[in-house]
């Protein structure tokens, strides 16, 4: 037998660019606060328009943040000058000296004119540092991208002076603080009508020469770089997932500036991401607060509604219908009120009123069962008074469905005793958690560079109060423990209810449900689509010291019913954050195929029968899993909507298709297979994705419509009907619930994007809200 003898070996390169990383820091720390430049960096979903998207955050005031760092970084002797006074000053400045990226109003001579320019880089200089680079990674560049001259591709952010091209660097200064909005980063120039968004066709899409431009120049005049808000576009630029080369672009762009990241305490995945890919120090805020979504206006409603139930006088609940019927038609209850309008002019109201009745209860108990999110954080801002009940509440409703638990949270907050003493305990604790947040005193420790103390992570609003004090370096979970046990006991009820209401609906089992599986199943919810697939498939987990060791085959007997095929498009991050749970999915799937039972109740080895006989061998056969190319993240979809690049759905399938066809599984990394993800597409009867919480929703990220909808639109076209799409809702995991599409939209419209409690929490944030509104 022939020994084979590992060794280890430093790479130079590498080992120069920790050693470079780290004497920025050690400089930073010695250096006077009076000299530090700090630059802050603001996101912008450049493809949803550059100007309506200054400052994007999931649920933090980016722009007030900055605000009120700046203000504080002047009171620790910075030098910072002219502070706007609040983030809507802010936000007014950068759009009236247009400090953005060229787009479709605003050219670069407009840039220029009003004064939007921290530099104007010579292309001598950009090439100094750009000629050093990888021979590929500047072919590359250059294939993408052409030169600055513009020769076959218009250059973007150039402005030539005296005859020479120079590259805008655009934000604002305030003294030794730089304020920048990130550029775009997959096109290039003021059009966007798809053929200049690069990004569009090619994932591997490198970031353009300004998007480089501008973090050079960051690094050659900055000493600490702080990205605000999760989520930029940095971290996700091509390259391998961890351990990164000077071939990937997130190593190529930050350089070795120091990096700090203010970030959202519930994504921990992603915020492992930017620290792997982007080096950066994490100092997370506090998530927003949650309220009841039953607004004022539905009060009288619900009233009526009560004493209907209650009234036997048989005049008097004829009266109450008429008190009803006009009490909805004040409300935002739209489909109710085109029903009652309908019904009314065809003189058949009292005839249909029980139907409408039972429809207006319903309703108003699913509002009942919902909440939004009152405005959002503003870093380094704590919730007084109401909101800080709120917020408890919203922590503690998880666990404790305790009658009048807003009262008691107030009674104890008033040093008041109640009769439940572990409650009691629990709401005092979290209270002085709240109290112990200092974010703004974390970030300034960061700047420094001092040590930001490391802190759990996760969605609050399911109990896990142990993220806070916020202000931490968050850490995420053991990938090894999920599904948790009881994770997988919701997943046996989403498997179980999610085929029940097809049944219903289509008086059939489904053969193959093609999923959308989000990371926010592993870091919100432990792995509950993950149990559902399982047992989809007819398998358990097997646990050992609350760990998965192994799968355990479910007897059909056991079962009663067929084993059901799946066809995952599987989430980025859960590709390289969570890569042993897509193995264990994958080996459930290989297991199941070779089990020697009845095709009609096995339709994964059905499936896997018609790929053998389609030349494929079994380890094709047994692709489910997919997801976009290696070192690449997003699904194309997203984009072709924002640039209108699509004439019909067609052209939709065919850039998911592209984009998101490649196999992962034990030993498969990223195998393109168009074909064999097109086949499954082929026989999908339905596709699933589900909801965890109230704080985003299916209108509130492009992800939803770009995967979610992108993979349903495509099995669609591809099996020439019109599947249905589905989704789950573990809110509340003892009573899930599942719904169609149409439903779940009904449910957000009412609940969020109609509710008088939601629009009113985000005027108080100016333009930052109206963006979120119009990104909702």
């Amino acid at each position: 037998m022939k020994m084979v003898v590992k060794k280890k070996f430093g790479i130079e390169e590498r080992i120069e660019k920790v050693v470079k990383r780290i004497k920025r820091w050690i400089k930073l720390k010695y250096k006077p606060k009076k000299d530090r430049k700090v630059i802050f960096v603001l996101h912008n979903n450049a493809c949803a328009s550059v100007e309506a998207t200054i400052g994007s955050a999931a649920h933090l005031d980016s722009l007030q943040s900055v605000v009120n760092i700046m203000k504080k970084l002047k009171e620790e002797g910075y030098n910072v000058e002219n502070i706007p006074e609040s983030g809507e000053d802010l936000s007014k400045l950068i759009l009236q000296k247009k400090a953005i990226s060229e787009f479709r109003w605003t050219t670069v001579e407009e840039i220029i004119s009003k004064g939007g320019y921290l530099y104007l880089m010579d292309e001598e200089e950009y090439y100094e540092d750009f000629n050093k680079l990888p021979k590929n990674v500047k072919n590359k560049i250059l294939e993408t991208w052409g030169d600055l001259n513009g020769k076959d591709i218009p250059a973007g952010m150039i402005y030539k002076v005296d005859g020479k091209n120079k590259i805008v660097i655009t934000g604002l200064k305030f003294g030794n603080v730089y304020v920048c909005v990130q550029p775009k980063r997959g096109c290039a120039g003021a059009r966007c009508d798809g053929r200049v968004c690069k990004i569009l066709h090619d994932p591997y899409c490198p970031p353009t020469h300004q998007y480089i431009a501008t973090y050079k120049y960051f690094n050659d005049i900055g000493d600490i770089i702080i990205h605000v808000g999760t989520h930029g576009t940095l971290e996700f630029l091509p390259g391998k997932n961890v351990g990164l080369s000077n071939e990937c672009f997130p190593d190529i762009c930050i350089g070795d500036i120091p990096h700090l990241y203010i970030y959202n305490s519930d994504n921990p995945p992603e915020g492992a991401i930017a620290k792997r890919r982007s080096y950066a120090t994490i100092v997370d805020h506090l998530q927003t607060v949650m309220v009841d979504a039953f607004s004022e206006e539905l009060e009288t409603l619900n009233s009526y509604i009560e004493e209907y139930l209650k009234e036997m006088d048989t005049s008097r609940k004829h009266q109450l219908e008429h008190l009803i019927i006009e009490e909805v038609k004040k409300t935002n209850l739209v489909k109710i009120k085109e029903k009652i309008k309908k019904i009314e002019k065809e003189g058949k109201i009292h005839e249909n009123f029980k139907e409408l009745f039972d429809e207006i209860r319903d309703t108003l108990e699913m509002i009942k069962n919902s909440k939004c999110n009152d405005g959002m954080h503003i870093f380094g801002e704590l919730p007084e008074g109401d909101r800080r009940v709120e917020f408890i509440k919203s922590i503690l409703e998880y666990e404790y469905k305790e009658k009048d638990l807003k009262k008691k949270i107030e009674n104890v907050l008033n040093g008041k005793s109640i009769e439940n003493k572990k409650l009691e305990g629990i709401i005092k604790e979290i209270n002085e958690r709240i109290e112990k947040t200092d974010e703004i005193k974390s970030l300034l420790r960061g700047i420094d560079a001092g040590y930001i103390e490391p802190g759990a992570s996760g969605l609050i609003s399911r109990g896990n109060y142990d993220i806070l004090p916020t202000g931490r370096n968050f850490y995420t979970l053991d990938p090894y423990r999920v599904p948790t046990k009881s994770a997988y006991r919701v997943g046996i009820l989403l498997a179980e209810k999610l085929i029940e209401r097809y049944l219903e609906d289509e008086g059939k089992y489904p053969e193959n449900i093609a999923l959308y599986w989000m990371a926010s199943d592993i870091m919100w919810a432990d792995g509950e689509c993950m149990g559902m697939i399982l047992h989809l498939l007819g398998v358990k987990p097997v646990y050992k010291g609350g760990k998965v060791v192994d799968l355990e085959i479910i007897p059909l007997e056991e079962l009663k019913r067929p084993r059901i095929d799946v066809t995952i498009r599987v989430s980025g991050i859960i590709r390289d954050m969570f890569p042993n749970c897509i193995e264990l999915i994958d080996e459930a799937i290989m297991r199941v195929a070779k089990l020697d039972e009845p095709l009609n109740m096995n339709f994964v080895k059905k499936h896997v029968i018609e790929g053998l006989n389609n030349k494929l061998s079994f380890r094709e056969a047994t692709f489910r899993i997919f997801c976009s190319s290696p070192g690449t993240y997003g699904n194309g979809v997203k984009y072709a909507v924002y640039a209108s690049a699509w004439e019909d759905v067609e052209d939709l399938k065919d850039v998911f298709v592209h984009w998101n066809s490649y196999a992962y599984g034990k030993n498969v990394y990223g195998k393109k297979s168009t074909e064999i993800f097109e086949s499954l597409l082929k026989t999908v009867d339905l596709t699933f994705n589900k909801v965890v919480t109230d704080e985003y929703d299916l209108l509130g990220c492009c992800c939803y419509f770009g995967t979610h909808g992108g993979l349903t639109n495509a099995a669609r076209v591809l099996r020439n009907k019109k599947i249905k799409a589905y989704y789950g809702d573990t809110r509340n995991s003892k009573n899930v619930a599942i719904r169609t599409l149409k439903e779940e939209l009904e449910r957000v419209i009412l609940t969020k994007l109609l509710n008088p409690k939601w629009i009113e929490g985000m005027k108080k944030h100016g333009y930052k809200g109206a963006g979120d509104i119009a990104k909702e």
